[in-house]
């Protein structure tokens, strides 16, 4: 089965739906799906504690959405992929939001003989399908920290390819942290 177009959910009023408990009988979801976003850290943490990384940019969103976890995961790859290729591990790369709110799916039939198939909106509250992080204004999505400004200006380009996959508003910002004095 196909996804449904992120346009159904990304510019919603939400509630967060994310009550899962260990103990079955107290969880209002009971089935979990699964969060696409395999890895929140990348690089070396060793170089960012030595203060070797002084630039950073960070991608923050300008207005309220919700990001489905495979879209955090599409730029995630690809921002990993274009900093390793470049760089050889001399960054640090974060995913900051965790997909926690569960998205639901009232499925619907659709064709010839398909309204005998189906109860209407009579049990219309949906089955778990998908798992999304919900982002409020001035929210970080993306963080990197950069040994130099060239590597900056790449990052910052890399950053500005992702943004059409996020479907909210969002602006780069650079800055120079102070150097730790040695």
């Amino acid at each position: 089965m196909a996804l449904r177009k992120a346009a159904s959910y990304s510019k919603k009023k939400v509630v967060p739906y994310t009550r899962v408990s260990k103990k079955k009988e107290k969880s209002y979801i009971k089935t979990v799906p699964q969060s696409n976003v395999v890895k929140f850290v990348m690089g070396s943490i060793e170089m960012y504690n030595k203060g070797e990384l002084p630039y950073e940019v960070v991608m923050i969103s300008e207005e309220k959405a919700q990001v489905r976890s495979n879209a955090l995961e599409a730029c995630r790859q690809y921002i990993h992929k274009i900093l390793d290729k470049n760089l050889a591990g001399k960054y640090l790369f974060k995913v900051i939001p965790f997909p926690h709110h569960i998205q639901r799916e009232n499925k619907m039939l659709t064709g010839a003989g398909a309204d005998r198939m189906q109860s209407g909106m009579q049990l219309s509250f949906g089955k778990p399908t998908a798992r999304a992080t919900i982002l409020n204004p001035e929210t970080k999505i993306f963080w990197a920290a950069l040994p130099n400004e060239k590597t900056l200006k790449l990052t910052r380009e890399v950053f500005e390819r992702v943004k059409s996959k996020i479907p909210c508003k969002v602006r780069i910002v650079s800055e120079i942290k102070k150097q730790a004095a040695n």
